[in-house]
């Protein structure tokens, strides 16, 4: 008798933790994995971060499987211009992607020569390194990177290929209640402008903002369960590390 109870006391911190747990990452914070390059230099492939999900309100898609137990958002807050976001595509509802928000509602938003504009004006963009190399998927290209200000202030580093790079666009007008995101490796990223395969993002599809960078290995070299690996795999320099 006195085992049994024993099991049943074990099940039931095991019930309660995993409640605690579901309850901790649907509500507050979630940890996610970086797991391609269109980011960089931002955010490398193996970076770990934390997402609160309390920034923009909770719609379902702040619980796992996005369940309908509701519609709309609760809570809800307006991102702000120039955010790491995650949101849930567009095209399925389910595969998290994470990019950098650039479009507003209402907003204009169009390549010319290069150059992004927003609203009809080009965001400032400042020459850093015009010979770095970054990763596009497996392949090392070489880019051009940027300190790109937006109209709200908000700085951060851009990177756009040497070889072949977006130059023009058509005009995309954000509709109400849309984002329009980027990624910051912006020559090797499917994001906004590309309509069929992301495109706009409805403001109930978002999850989160990133905040935080917890922990880093450079999963190219090999896995972190490969411990004899780790003086040249951990990216030390990269621990609890503030995302701009």
């Amino acid at each position: 008798m006195i085992k049994k109870n024993v099991i049943i006391d074990n099940i039931k911190t095991l019930i309660y933790a995993l409640i605690i747990a579901i309850i901790l990452r649907s509500l507050l914070i979630q940890p996610f994995y970086i797991p391609s390059s269109s980011m960089e230099s931002n955010l490398l492939v193996g970076d770990r971060l934390f997402v609160t999900k309390y920034s923009y309100g909770y719609s379902k898609h702040s619980f796992p499987f996005s369940p309908p137990i509701f519609s709309g958002r609760i809570f809800d807050n307006s991102p702000n211009r120039g955010d790491i976001v995650v949101f849930k595509t567009p095209s399925d509802n389910r595969t998290d992607y994470i990019k950098r928000l650039i479009g507003l509602p209402g907003d204009t938003i169009q390549f010319i020569d290069g150059n992004l504009y927003i609203n009809n004006n080009q965001v400032l963009r400042t020459l850093i390194n015009d010979k770095q190399i970054l990763y596009c998927g497996s392949q090392k290209i070489s880019v051009s990177t940027h300190q790109e200000k937006l109209p709200n202030n908000k700085s951060y580093i851009v990177s756009y290929r040497n070889d072949v790079s977006f130059q023009n666009s058509d005009k995309y007008f954000v509709p109400e209640n849309y984002y329009f995101f980027l990624g910051d490796n912006r020559d090797c990223s499917k994001d906004s402008r590309f309509l069929s395969e992301v495109g706009y993002v409805h403001k109930d599809n978002l999850v989160g903002k990133a905040q935080l960078l917890f922990f880093s290995s450079n999963s190219r070299e090999g896995s972190i369960f490969q411990i004899w690996k780790w003086p040249n795999i951990i990216r030390y320099d990269r621990f609890f590390k503030s995302l701009n």
